[in-house]
């Protein structure tokens, strides 16, 4: 039996509906177990920056690996390190720890990588040609 993706798309809405019909009655708790001054929006922030902040790592580690650039392009981390910054900017304005926090290190990381990409632009040609 093979499952259409309208079909699937029908039941995720459907299960999302349902998902979201059920938090009516809920509260915003901004109180934290763990720390009283630490929000509770925060640590969902840090947790959501983590994964978004180091999407990056995993191409600047083969391009520092491989000491070659091919296949790379370094518009991306460029144009993600410029909207960080801006984000950055957002953080500060609305006093939010994790966006300003995490966006620090995307524009490190994004940095670095555009910087990989032009120290090892020539490697690439190099070695397919050895």
């Amino acid at each position: 039996m093979r499952v259409r993706p309208t079909t699937i798309a029908l039941v995720t809405v459907i299960v999302a509906a349902a998902a979201l019909s059920a938090c009516t009655g809920l509260t915003i708790d901004t109180e934290s177990l763990l720390s009283p001054r630490l929000h509770r929006s925060e640590i969902v922030g840090f947790v959501a920056g983590f994964g978004t902040t180091f999407a990056a790592v995993p191409d600047l580690l083969a391009m520092i690996r491989s000491r070659s650039s091919a296949g790379m392009n370094p518009r991306m981390a460029a144009i993600m390190c410029v909207f960080q910054i801006a984000w950055i900017y957002y953080g500060l304005l609305i006093g939010s720890r994790p966006v300003v926090a995490w966006n620090v290190f995307g524009v490190v990381i994004n940095a670095v990588n555009v910087w990989a990409y032009l120290h090892f632009r020539g490697a690439g040609a190099v070695t397919a040609t050895t």
